[in-house]
């Protein structure tokens, strides 16, 4: 009966050929919405500031309840709940005044002591610290939140059938949501990653290779670690597996682990190509390359299983896909992160409010977004495009040149979509003469979940996946009692 309950579950999750990719835009949809009534709540009526237990309720319910819908309830009307969440937002913009601005006493310069401390604790979401140079960015919290979300929500619910089959993982082509989830994960890690590269340029001091090999490996030790510990519960537990996704032994956490020493690597590159999207764009054509003109993509797809390579081809081959897309998210922190999104100009210079404009950086930095969406989409669509372009199909399990360029045109084009809420749905102002001004205004811009989420990301993540573990062991083990003690139950 275990061994029925296996296959039955590797069954419900293979073969599958996923879903259009203007449903899971229409369904991906619903996170920004959901944001653009919870900015529009709070910018007219402050109403999550204070936090208290009802403004919890919803902002859980915006924020974690709408993803939930729209792949369960709603997932066959993406585009209805999207108007249930636009028409309040608008209705109450349109006939609401803004909430009246809150000043705030801003406290004494912090000794330098605490000021380290200050900026540690500030670090946060987007993981570069120094508020001077990298300010957090309530919109870059917000998109990473939202991400994680999702990727929980995904995780949770693809063993019910409540979660359409269409949003679960493609087996060889096709797009999926749960897909397009992974591929966003790396991507938005690349954008955290950027941060140690801005901060090496700010100051001027190069750091050997030696040195950032060393780095990338501590911080790869934690995830390989954690690879090698799913993969002896998967194993030792006989747990339900799809091998067709990353192979025998290779997993997610073997991705993520490997990925910081090969960037340290192609940061070396970024003396002669000064452009991780050039240098992401290069990976990804070569890999395509390769996958195209040798049989490397009918030795993933078809090959035996007869050794330790084979038996992991997926996972290894894959790598080079998924490197390419940490990359495009490098390259999007590279102008995302900085306080500064015209230029260089603020090169070594403290924060002050007669720098450039806010509404200046913010306009800037939009445009950059558009265009840099803009581009990578018209990438995508040249690479599938049967008639005017490469005709390729996107696939995850290879990480091929289209799925890419996919995954990279969607995180920019959300991205874009949440940097403009914030611009046009602001909270009640605070005056930004300080950082902690400054940081009083984040404070009042961001959704606490959301915020929880972008902190703890792979914390809440290890959460997901052990509690779907043992909810699997636990159901799996109901059905061997019941089946122990010839029990039927008919409802």
């Amino acid at each position: 009966m275990a061994n029925s309950y296996k296959t039955l579950k590797e069954d419900f999750v293979s073969n599958l050929t996923g879903g259009s990719i203007t449903e899971i835009n229409a369904v991906t949809a619903v996170a920004p919405a959901a944001v653009a009534l919870w900015s529009v709540l709070q910018s007219r009526f402050s109403y999550f500031a204070p936090y208290t237990l009802p403004s919890f309720l919803v902002d859980l319910l915006l924020n974690c309840g709408a993803i939930l819908f729209a792949t369960t309830t709603y997932s066959s009307h993406p585009l209805l709940l999207n108007v249930l969440l636009i028409f309040p937002s608008i209705l109450i913009y349109l006939v609401s005044a803004p909430a009246a601005p809150r000043h705030r006493k801003t406290k004494p310069a912090i000794p330098n002591k605490t000021q380290g401390k200050e900026a540690k604790r500030n670090e946060g979401a987007e993981g570069v610290g120094d508020g001077d140079l990298f300010p957090r960015k309530a919109f870059l919290t917000t998109y990473r939140g939202s991400m994680m979300v999702a990727t929980c929500v995904a995780i949770l619910a693809v063993d019910f059938k409540v979660f359409p089959r269409r949003f679960a993982k493609v087996e060889n082509w096709g797009t999926s949501l749960m897909d397009l989830g992974v591929g966003s994960f790396v991507f938005s890690a690349g954008i955290v990653g950027a941060g140690p590269v801005l901060k090496e340029q700010y100051s001027g001091h190069k750091t050997t290779l030696g040195k950032r090999l060393y780095a990338a490996v501590r911080h790869s030790l934690s995830l390989l670690i954690l690879g090698l510990i799913r993969l002896y519960s998967v194993k030792g537990l006989d747990y339900a597996e799809h091998v067709t996704e990353y192979g025998v032994h290779w997993n997610f956490f073997f991705t993520l682990g490997l990925l910081p020493p090969f960037v340290a690597l192609f940061q070396s590159l970024f003396a002669y190509i000064p452009s991780y999207a050039l240098l992401s764009l290069l990976l990804g054509a070569t890999y395509e390359i390769l996958l195209d003109f040798t049989s490397l993509k009918a030795y993933i797809l078809i090959a035996k299983r007869t050794d330790l390579l084979s038996q992991n081809r997926e996972g290894v081959f894959s790598f080079f896909g998924y490197l390419a897309i940490f990359l495009a998210g490098q390259a999007t922190g590279m102008y995302v992160l900085p306080r500064n999104y015209s230029g260089w100009e603020l090169l070594g210079r403290k924060f002050s409010g007669n720098d450039i404009s806010e509404r200046s950086q913010r306009r800037t930095l939009l445009f950059t977004l558009l265009g840099w969406g803009a581009l990578w989409t018209t990438l995508f669509e040249f690479s599938t495009h049967i008639s005017f372009g490469l005709g390729l199909q996107v696939s995850r399990r290879l990480a091929n040149l289209p799925y890419f360029l996919w995954v990279t045109a969607f995180n920019t084009a959300q991205l874009t979509l949440f940097c403009l809420i914030e611009s046009y749905f602001p909270p009640p102002q605070f005056s930004r003469a300080s950082l902690a001004a400054e940081s009083q205004h984040y404070n009042a811009a961001v959704s606490k979940v959301l915020h929880a989420f972008n902190r703890n990301g792979l914390p809440i993540f290890l959460l997901a996946i052990g509690v779907l573990g043992v909810y699997t062991t636990l159901l799996a083990a109901v059905a061997v009692g019941l089946n122990m003690y010839n029990i039927s139950i008919k409802l």
